[in-house]
């Protein structure tokens, strides 16, 4: 459920619509994912809560109409090597998005912020540099209780919004490209 700041954040009801007749087009990723062919990048390091964000991810992915055939799943040792995979993915054409999918749990050292950090900015060069949207579902918490609580199944599980966004992405570049 929303708190009330992200109520009070979220863009309003028919602010979209508005702009019809306003500018020349407005474009956005609606539309399901049939047809879209999906690579998953997850992490086996923090294995029970990226499992869960798998889980949320494909619970998302089958919302949308994306086949499991066109879903593949690849196993990263850690979030650190997760953008590696997703250029491969990405590079290689067998997909149309990723979406990366990690834990990062601060601890007692500054290991937290380089790979957090690094992995974040290695998935968003990837987008940047093939043009297949990427998605950056790897969560950065401080405890173990924040991350198990934004993999829980259900509308809120931030690998389902991940896998969300990245066929909306997909959607959207298509959409401009026309």
């Amino acid at each position: 459920m929303a708190t009330d700041e992200q109520q009070a954040a979220a863009l309003p009801a028919g602010v979209l619509e508005s702009l019809e007749g306003q500018v020349g087009a407005v474009l956005h990723g609606d539309g399901g994912g049939s047809g879209v062919r999906a690579g998953i990048a997850c992490s086996r390091f923090n294995g029970n809560i990226t499992w869960r964000l798998l889980e949320g991810a494909l619970a998302g992915l089958d919302e949308l109409g994306v086949a499991r055939s066109d879903v593949k799943v690849a196993w990263a040792p850690g979030a650190f090597e997760l953008p590696l995979v997703a250029r491969s993915f990405a590079t290689h054409g067998a997909v149309d998005i990723v979406v990366c999918l990690g834990a990062v749990i601060r601890g007692e050292t500054g290991h937290y912020d380089v790979v957090a950090g690094e992995c974040a900015a290695g998935i968003q060069r990837v987008q940047l540099d093939t043009g297949v949207p990427v998605a950056f579902g790897v969560l950065t918490t401080d405890t173990v209780e924040q991350a198990l609580a934004r993999s829980e199944p259900g509308p809120a599980n931030k690998g389902r919004e991940a896998a969300h966004g990245a066929v909306e992405m997909y959607r959207l570049l298509r959409s401009v490209m026309i």
